[in-house]
C-alpha cells in the first residue's frame, strides 16, 4: 500500500511512519523536511495532495495534532483558541481534501487524545478531542467508496514523558502506539477511536488495540 503519513518528524508519527514501512511504500510529510504540511493552513493542505500526484493513496495518517495546556482564563481569545486550528479543524480538513486522493477502500486515520483526568489549563483539550471522536463517529456515515475513518487516542507517550522530565512509567512507548495506527489502517475498523489498553502502565492485550464507539 502506498500510506501518507502527516507528522513523520514527531515522536509518534516517526514510530508509524517506520512501523508500516516495514510493509507497505511511505510518504512522510511534517512541517519540516522534503514533504512539508501545516495542519494548521488549508492552503499547505491543498499543495501536500497536489504534490503527492495524481497516484491514488491507499492511507492517509495524521500524527501531527497536537496542543498544550491552555488557561481558560488566557489573556486572549487568539491564546485560547491556539491549537483548534490545527488539531480539530485542520484534521476536518484533511479528511474532506482526502476524499479526492484516498482510493476505494482505503481508510484516514486521524489524532485525538485522553487526559487521565482534567487539570487546570485542558479544558480546550477536552473540547476538541471529544469534539474530534464526535466527527469521526458521524462522518463515518458519509465517507464514500468504502474508505474507512478512525481516530487514534495514543495517551501519554514514554518518550514524551521522558523529555518533559516526567515520570515515565505511566506512558506507552512510542513503538507499541505505533502498532495501534497499524491496526487502524492494516484492519477493518470503521467510524471508531482505537486506544492501547494499559495496566499498570504496561500494554494489555498483547499490543492489541481497543475499539470504541464514540456515542454522542
Amino acid at each position: 500500500m502506498k500510506i501518507l503519513v502527516i507528522g513523520a518528524t514527531g515522536t509518534i508519527g516517526g514510530a508509524v511512519a517506520d512501523a508500516l514501512a516495514e510493509r507497505h511504500e511511505v510518504v512522510r510529510a511534517s512541517r519540516r523536511g522534503p514533504v512539508r504540511v501545516d495542519m494548521a493552513d488549508t492552503a499547505s493542505i491543498d499543495a501536500l495532495f497536489a504534490g503527492v500526484g495524481d497516484d491514488h493513496l491507499d492511507a492517509v495518517v495524521c500524527c501531527a495534532a497536537s496542543g498544550g495546556l491552555t488557561p481558560l482564563d488566557a489573556a486572549s481569545d487568539d491564546r485560547f483558541w491556539s491549537g483548534l486550528d490545527g488539531k480539530l479543524i485542520g484534521q476536518v480538513t484533511l479528511v474532506r481534501r482526502a476524499l479526492a486522493h484516498v482510493r476505494d477502500g482505503g481508510s484516514v486515520t486521524l489524532t485525538s487524545g485522553r487526559f487521565t483526568e482534567p487539570v487546570p489549563g485542558s479544558s480546550l483539550g477536552y473540547l476538541v478531542n471529544a469534539g474530534l471522536e464526535a466527527f469521526v463517529y458521524a462522518a463515518a456515515t458519509e465517507m464514500p467508496r468504502g474508505i474507512r475513518l478512525n481516530a487514534v487516542s495514543p495517551g501519554w507517550v514514554r518518550e514524551t514523558l521522558v523529555t518533559l522530565g516526567m515520570d515515565p512509567s505511566t506512558g506507552t512507548p512510542a513503538a507499541d502506539v505505533a502498532r495501534v495506527y497499524v491496526d487502524a489502517v492494516e484492519g477493518d475498523a470503521h467510524g471508531v477511536k482505537l486506544s492501547v489498553p494499559r495496566i499498570g502502565g504496561t500494554v494489555a492485550g498483547g499490543f492489541r488495540s481497543v475499539a470504541a464507539r464514540v456515542a454522542d
